[in-house]
């Protein structure tokens, strides 16, 4: 499936931190990652860490996931838990007494916020779509759903394994089991046309329930959408009309009451993912399962970063021998801390907490950066913050960059007079 789960870091530069004197980080709430690993299929556009199975020892990949989660309490025990998200591969594949004891084991394990939000991903199948009753029972009080496209022909050409009325069907059950409810489509396909996508879009927001994910196909490397392209068999819009479907996405979804709150995702007023704007406040959690990546804040008051490993068995075998099965575990230094703050805070519509930036880390963005974004109307500055703009947004990447490499230590930097 398509998801947003945890976003891959930007690469450590290990740029060294400005002195500045080391204080224990306030308690804050923390989010847990669960990565279910297994699909049934593979889909040709998809690079997540994901892997089509026939058959999934569960009570295995259970026993795992509850032991990691024992050993990322260790160091995070003293933080509620403000959201769990159940990511994947397909969780949906996962029974509901599974999904419910990963819950019991994490509400012995930490505090729990009174208004938790635990999203649970799912794929539309009337098999899954089947089970939703008992997952909301285990305690899942928010469904993801994998739509992808509600024509046929759109579907088959994007792998999947449901058709549009399943679809249909599985949106139906899920409004009337979960208080909330998300589903994603894929845009900017092959061949698809700004007419073809305003009808599909029009009729998907008179099914949603407050919120939507809206991603443009994009072709990553090691799937099979890549090889078909390189040789020629597959061609996305050109950029000109991408950024129409891009445009008309933003229109659309502003007029009915879900403005975009980040690049791809689109909420009324409240019904926004709390699990994934912890990602993008750059806030602390913990991942767990084959390939997740955490972030959380260590005694020092730095972010320590970990990667488990990607592949499932040796994932498994790791957290059997040593109780997690961790690739890597790195202090971060707080330069490092700030390129990711960066790279998360501009992609939401309330944009960076250029203070918060600063004194989490002592870095903050050059003045002179800021005031030429600004007059290229790339980016907008008020209240301490600062975010990217429409048409900013169309060119993220590089007003990213343009961003964090300008970062310099806050007390060598002149005042951003904007903000």
């Amino acid at each position: 499936m398509r998801s947003p789960t945890a976003p891959t870091p930007l690469p450590l530069s290990r740029t060294p931190s400005p002195p500045r004197a080391e204080a224990r980080a306030p308690v804050e709430p923390l989010a847990v990652y669960v990565h279910w690993p297994f699909c049934e299929k593979k889909c040709p556009y998809c690079d997540f860490n994901s892997h089509a199975a026939r058959s999934i020892d569960e009570a295995r990949w259970l026993a795992a996931i509850l032991r990691e989660l024992e050993t990322y309490a260790c160091e995070t025990a003293r933080q509620p838990v403000a959201s769990v998200f159940f990511g994947g591969g397909t969780p949906s594949l996962m029974q509901a007494r599974s999904a419910g004891a990963v819950l019991d084991r994490i509400a012995a394990l930490w505090p729990i916020s009174e208004t938790c939000e635990i999203t649970l991903e799912a794929n539309p199948s009337s098999v899954e779509a089947g089970r939703f009753a008992g997952y909301r029972a285990a305690g899942v009080n928010r469904i993801s759903l994998g739509i992808q496209s509600l024509h046929d022909d759109a579907l088959k050409a994007l792998g999947r394994i449901h058709d549009a009325a399943e679809a249909r069907a599985a949106l139906d059950i899920a409004a009337r089991t979960f208080d909330r409810m998300s589903f994603d489509l894929i845009y900017a396909r092959p061949g698809q046309t700004l007419d073809a996508w305003h009808a599909e879009l029009t009729e998907a927001l008179s099914l949603a329930r407050g919120h939507l994910s809206l991603y443009q196909l994009t072709i990553e490397p090691e799937t099979a959408f890549f090889a078909l392209q390189r040789r020629g068999r597959l061609r996305l819009p050109e950029a000109e009309l991408a950024a129409e479907f891009y445009t008309l996405t933003q229109k659309l979804c502003q007029a009915t009451g879900l403005p975009a709150y980040e690049v791809s995702n689109h909420a009324a007023p409240g019904e926004e993912s709390r699990h994934n704007l912890a990602y993008w406040r750059y806030g602390d959690y913990v991942g767990v399962g084959p390939g997740a990546h955490g972030r959380y804040r260590g005694a020092a008051g730095r972010k320590i970063a970990t990667a488990a490993l990607k592949s499932p068995l040796a994932w498994a075998e790791k957290v059997e021998a040593l109780g997690h099965g961790r690739e890597e575990r790195v202090e971060l230094g707080a330069h490092d801390e700030a390129e990711e703050a960066v790279l998360m805070g501009l992609r939401i519509s309330e944009g960076l907490d250029v203070r918060r930036l600063e004194a989490r880390t002592g870095f903050r963005p050059a003045a002179s950066v800021v005031t030429m974004l600004e007059s290229e109307r790339l980016i907008e500055g008020a209240d301490g913050r600062i975010s990217t703009t429409g048409a900013g947004r169309l060119v993220l990447n590089a007003v990213v960059e343009a961003v964090a490499s300008s970062l310099e230590p806050a007390d060598q930097a002149s005042h951003l007079p904007t903000i």
